[in-house]
C-alpha cells in the first residue's frame, strides 16, 4: 500500500477548479495514505479546506534563476518519502520534477515524464477536454471514477456585499496577455446597461489589477456594482449560487461560476478552444466568434435572456 502520495497541480484556475474531481478520485483512491498537494498561493486556501490533502505546499513554482528556491523543492521532493505522484500538470515543468527525486529512489509517477511507471502516452491527449484527459490519466494509474467537480461545500457569508434580492456576475477580464479572449470593454458595457434596465443589478467580478476596467464598464449604470480585488474563490461561489445569471470572457472565475450551478455564457475565440477547456456545470451555454470584437450584443442577451432566471423585459 501507498502511505505517502503527492499531487501536482500549479494552476491556473480554472485548470485547478477542473482538477477538483481528479483530486476527490486520488483522496478515495488512497484513503489511508497522507497526500501531499503540490501548488502555488492562490490555491492554498481552498486546497486546505477541502479535505482532500493532508499537507498543501505551496512552493511548486520557483523561478529559473531561484537556485535556493530550486533546492529547497528538492530537498522537501526527495525527504517526502512518496510511493506516488500523480503529475496533474502535465507541464515540462512538472514533468521535470521527477528528476529531483535523483539520485535517490523514484517514486512511481503518473504523467508524462520520460520513462515514468504510469504514462498517459494516448497520443491524443491534448486533443482531449482536460477532464476526459484528467480521467483517462487517472484510470491507467487504476485510479477509476472520477467524479464530476463538487463546489458545494465551499461556502462564504456574501451578505456584507449588500446586493440586490436579483444580481448578475460580469466577469470581462482575463488573461493580460491575452486580450484576443476578451468581448471590448464598451460591449460589456452595454451588456451591463441591458441588465440593470431590467431590474437586475450588475455585479462586475475581477481582480484589483483590473479595478479601471471594471469601473469603467459599471460607470453610469445605475446599480452597477464593482467587487473588483474584493472577492476570495469562497465568495465567487457563494456568490455564483446567488446569481440570476454569470456573463464572462473564458477566464478562471467563470469556472467556478459554471460549477457552482449559475446559469452561465462564457465568451471564446479562436485563442481558445472549448473542446479541450470549457467551462463545464449544470447550465454553461458557449458563445464563441473568431475575433470577439466582431460578436454582436443582440445575441448575447438574447442568449442572457433564453438561459437567465426570469429576465423579463425593461422595467418600466
Amino acid at each position: 500500500m501507498v502511505e505517502r502520495v503527492l499531487v501536482i497541480k500549479l494552476g491556473a484556475l480554472g485548470d485547478f477548479v477542473q482538477a477538483t474531481g481528479p483530486f476527490a478520485a486520488v483522496r478515495r483512491h488512497h484513503a489511508e495514505a497522507r497526500i501531499t498537494l503540490l501548488t502555488t498561493p492562490p490555491f492554498a486556501e481552498l486546497a486546505s479546506a477541502s479535505g482532500w490533502f493532508d499537507d498543501v505546499w505551496t512552493e511548486g513554482r520557483p523561478g529559473g534563476r531561484d537556485l535556493r528556491g530550486w533546492l529547497d523543492l528538492r530537498r522537501r521532493l526527495r525527504g517526502g518519502g512518496f510511493g506516488r505522484v500523480y503529475d496533474l500538470q502535465t507541464s515540462p515543468r512538472s514533468s521535470f520534477y521527477s528528476r529531483l527525486f535523483w539520485p535517490g529512489p523514484a517514486p512511481e509517477w503518473s504523467g508524462i515524464a520520460v520513462g515514468c511507471s504510469h504514462p498517459h502516452a494516448n497520443p491524443r491527449r491534448d486533443f482531449m477536454h482536460t477532464l476526459e484527459r484528467q480521467a483517462e490519466q487517472l484510470a491507467l494509474a487504476g485510479v477509476a471514477d472520477v467524479p464530476p467537480s463538487d463546489f458545494s461545500w465551499v461556502k462564504a457569508d456574501v451578505n456584507r456585499f449588500a446586493l440586490a434580492e436579483r444580481f448578475a456576475l460580469v466577469i470581462p477580464g482575463g488573461a493580460i496577455h491575452r486580450p484576443a479572449k476578451r468581448w471590448p470593454a464598451e460591449r460589456f458595457a452595454q451588456a451591463v446597461g441591458w441588465l440593470a434596465e431590467r431590474g437586475i443589478q450588475p455585479v462586475l467580478l475581477g481582480g484589483a489589477e483590473e479595478t479601471e476596467l471594471i469601473q469603467s464598464i459599471a460607470h453610469g449604470v445605475p446599480g452597477a456594482r464593482s467587487l473588483a480585488g474584493g472577492t476570495s474563490l469562497f465568495d465567487i461561489a457563494a456568490l455564483a449560487r446567488g446569481g440570476v445569471v454569470a456573463l464572462g470572457n473564458d477566464t478562471g472565475p467563470m469556472h467556478v461560476c459554471a460549477l457552482a450551478g449559475c446559469p452561465s455564457v462564457v465568451l471564446f475565440s479562436d485563442e481558445s478552444d472549448p473542446a479541450l477547456c470549457a467551462q463545464r456545470g449544470p447550465c454553461v451555454t458557449i458563445l464563441r466568434h473568431p475575433r470577439l470584437a466582431e460578436l454582436g450584443l443582440e445575441e448575447v442577451v438574447s442568449t442572457l435572456a433564453r438561459v437567465g432566471a426570469g429576465i423579463e423585459d425593461p422595467v418600466p
